[in-house]
């Protein structure tokens, strides 16, 4: 690329993603381990069948009424009016900082956090501006954070509720506070919210008092559809109306809306597995610590621990025995998403032959 008349300020820059390794027990990318059920990929099936006869057309543009889906599972009142979709979450923020950031603005992010979050800000030509997390529980200091707020004046502010890599979820009245001192837009980032423990609200309840607050969301873990890459949001129909201005003509395929669509009324299905994945994470958190290791608390499907002295060779040993965790966050944490009853069996077993000697 060298020859290239790249941009200046990507030059040097790696592409995201995380190591694709064929190994029998992949713990790395937060996947949701449960395939659609065989009623569930039948009836996928025979709605892209349905789908697949006007291909030689566009799809609707608008994406009406998968937007009205969403809504509905969505509730809090929302109207397809204050909904939109997008090609996974990554675009669903990357049309937020066309469309709100971009040369000469700033977005701010507390970290550590979804390392894609200053990716897509620098590919938007949007300065990221970093804050840290306490150190000791990842969650953000409410004053400290509207004080960052106050004096950097950022036009994008990005939360993530719960944070990745951490799985630590956020207070509502530190969200509030943030969007009340915000001068741009909010963005509650809820990829993984339907993970959450029982009693923890989302920032959708915010959304009323707060027009310029921005609640996104993905099919990818509870749907498990992240192979169908669905994205979406909730906001006030201002901000859709100003997203509409940047996303592409025609940007949702037909065959996306359908599936994301019929994955929606399996609903009570596929969230019946989360509630056998957060049992599962729950064992796993209540097991690590028990063994010795340092577990941040997690509403996610993901489990941040260590402490490693030398992480990179736990992460090592494990893929030796052929379980593929995350080298992510803090750098003597590795991250391990919740899997399949065999699979958290697999990697306990992998764990306690490689990390004692390297826990600090």
């Amino acid at each position: 690329m060298e020859d290239l008349p790249l941009r200046e300020d990507l030059r040097g820059r790696a592409p995201y993603g995380a190591p694709q390794l064929e190994v029998p027990v992949a713990l790395n990318t937060n996947e949701n381990p449960y395939p659609p059920s065989p009623a569930l990929a039948a009836e996928l099936a025979r709605n892209v069948e349905q789908a697949a006869a006007g291909l030689n057309r566009y799809p609707d543009r608008d994406a009406t009424r998968l937007r009205a889906d969403l809504a509905t599972y969505l509730g809090h009142g929302l109207g397809a009016d204050r909904v939109w979709a997008a090609n996974g979450s990554n675009e669903i923020l990357q049309q937020i900082l066309q469309a709100f950031g971009g040369p000469g603005r700033t977005a701010m992010g507390f970290e550590p956090s979804y390392s894609m979050h200053p990716v897509i800000s620098r590919v938007t030509a949007t300065e990221w501006l970093p804050v840290q997390r306490s150190a000791g529980d990842f969650g953000i200091d409410t004053a400290d954070a509207v004080a960052a707020v106050r004096r950097h004046r950022p036009d994008v502010v990005f939360l993530t509720s719960p944070n990745n890599p951490t799985g630590t979820a956020l207070g509502l009245e530190t969200i509030a506070a943030i969007a009340e001192a915000a001068p741009g837009m909010v963005v509650v980032d809820e990829a993984y919210a339907e993970f959450r423990r029982e009693g923890t609200p989302s920032a959708l309840t915010l959304l009323e008092e707060h027009p310029r607050l921005i609640v996104s969301r993905t099919m990818s873990k509870a749907f498990a559809l992240a192979g169908a890459r669905v994205g979406y949001l909730a906001a006030h129909p201002a901000v859709i109306d100003a997203l509409q201005l940047v996303r592409l003509p025609y940007h949702l395929s037909a065959v996306t809306q359908v599936v994301a669509a019929t994955a929606l009324e399996y609903a009570d299905e596929l969230l019946g597995q989360v509630k056998q994945l957060r049992q599962e994470r729950d064992a796993l958190v209540e097991w690590l610590r028990e063994c010795g290791f340092a577990v941040a608390d997690s509403d996610a499907n993901f489990v941040l621990f260590g402490d490693f002295a030398d992480r990179s060779a736990v992460w090592r040993g494990l893929l030796e025995r052929g379980v593929l965790v995350r080298e992510v966050g803090p750098p003597q944490m590795l991250r391990v998403t919740v899997g399949t009853a065999a699979e958290m069996s697999a990697f306990r077993e992998a764990l306690l032959q490689v990390s004692p000697e390297q826990l600090l």
